[in-house]
């Protein structure tokens, strides 16, 4: 559906294309993209002639791209005060595309003063929490629902009703590829670097792997070359592992996830990754965030459980191999 890809900013519209144009913002991060893929879906249906530009951060175009849900890509490069050059293009881009109605998934700081750079002259309808925008998203206690309830809400506000939950279908995959015998289980052990106190420790993920083994599941370990510690840690307590480190993209692990008996991690980007692709999830939370707003959201009222611990040093292999037996009818 896509028929260009801008790779800095999309160009302004030549008046030729008649239909109706919107832009979507959505920048950033993996878990919130994620768990922007219903209101996508929505706003598609919502518009279903329109052209329809997504304005993201580069990590993320592929996953755009894969919804089939935009016309058009536009990469934004988050520029500062101290960029002008940068800052005129992007207003230039919001100025000149004529769109007829902008919809910021983002509601950030950064995407009110995106707001602002449309000043002078007529604006775009505006769906956001922006000051003076055209639909406004007021609802005071709206930092404390969660994600996609407030999107929906949003959306609601400026007449779009119907808001399925979050999906995403990654492409067939051979697991041959990745030497995965069947069945098998997902372990994302990472997550941000600047918030180790979201990560349960390396080897109780290992000491996990071991217990997933002798029920004759493969553990699978995905995450990127950074988490090489925690995941050749948790390879060499548990030899039966299969470990992807920095072979995985986000689509590759939405196709493994969908092939999966469950999936299990931190709360991580991957995690919701592996809950919009259909994977039952168990995810683990500290007192650093709140599931009640920002756990990830499956197909199902039953599809992710949660086990929340202040300090994830204190939450126990045997507490969370409870759940998975609960989750797989596993027998002792």
């Amino acid at each position: 559906m896509i028929d260009k890809q801008a790779e800095h900013l999309a160009t302004e519209s030549d008046g030729s294309d008649a239909r109706e144009r919107i832009l979507v913002i959505k920048l950033s991060a993996l878990g919130d993209v994620v768990l922007a893929m219903g209101p996508f879906a929505a706003i598609r249906a919502a518009h279903p002639d329109a052209h329809i530009t997504v304005l993201t951060t580069r990590p993320y175009v592929d996953l755009m791209k894969a919804t089939g849900f935009f016309d058009s890509i536009a990469i934004d490069r988050r520029p500062k005060l101290s960029q002008p050059r940068e800052v005129l293009a992007l207003r230039r881009f919001l100025k000149n595309g004529n769109f007829d109605r902008i919809y910021d998934l983002q509601t950030s700081d950064r995407t009110g003063f995106y707001f602002k750079l449309l000043w002078p002259g007529p604006k775009p309808e505006w769906s956001g929490i922006a000051r003076g925008c055209s639909h406004p998203h007021a609802n005071p206690e709206r930092a404390s629902m969660h994600t996609i309830d407030r999107l929906a809400e949003q959306l609601a506000d400026a007449g779009i009703k119907d808001v399925p939950a979050p999906f995403i279908s990654g492409p067939d995959i051979d697991l041959d590829r990745f030497g995965i015998r069947s069945p098998f289980v997902l372990i994302c052990p990472g997550g941000a670097p600047h918030r180790p106190v979201k990560r349960w420790p390396a080897e109780r993920f290992g000491l996990l792997a071991k217990k997933l083994a002798d029920y004759r599941l493969t553990p699978v370990l995905i995450g990127t070359d950074s988490e090489a510690d925690v995941l050749n840690r948790i390879d060499q307590m548990c030899p039966k592992a299969r470990n992807l480190m920095g072979r995985t993209g986000f689509l590759d692990i939405a196709s493994l996830a969908a092939r999966s008996v469950l999936a299990i991690g931190n709360d991580t980007g991957p995690m919701h990754i592996a809950a919009a692709a259909g994977a039952p999830s168990v995810v683990l939370f500290s007192r650093d965030s709140d599931p009640k707003r920002c756990a990830p959201r499956g197909h199902g009222p039953n599809a992710v459980s949660i086990v929340r611990e202040g300090d994830l040093r204190e939450l126990t292999v045997n507490r969370v191999m409870d759940v998975i037996r609960q989750r797989l009818d596993l027998v002792d």
